[in-house]
């Protein structure tokens, strides 16, 4: 879905396009993260995407919550690292930490 943009001007685009677009941006990194804080990850209300937060299952787990976010339209915020039950799944096993915000644009 690359289309070479940065994924802000990405998600003023398809807003302006009409579609619903949620932001998330990496807050915190601890330890080994593939993407800096300041990465962002656009989705739009249909599942569309561009840019990253992180990778493999964390970024469809993060695509999932915007998902709700579109739909419920409060934000969220979201930790991935080891510690949680569910970092194995996620795919975090490298022992790195993520904090990520997820919010409706507009």
């Amino acid at each position: 879905m690359s289309n070479g943009l940065d994924p802000l001007l990405t998600a003023e685009g398809w807003a302006a396009e009409g579609r619903a677009v949620a932001i998330a941006t990496v807050m915190e990194t601890w330890g080994s993260a593939p993407r800096p804080v300041g990465s962002h990850l656009v989705i739009d209300g249909e599942g569309n995407f561009e840019g990253s937060v992180s990778g493999g299952c964390v970024e469809g787990a993060v695509i999932t919550e915007a998902l709700e976010v579109l739909q419920g339209g409060q934000p969220k915020m979201l930790d991935f690292g080891v510690a949680d039950e569910t970092a194995w799944r996620v795919g975090l096993s490298c022992g790195g930490r993520i904090r990520v915000y997820v919010e409706r644009l507009g």
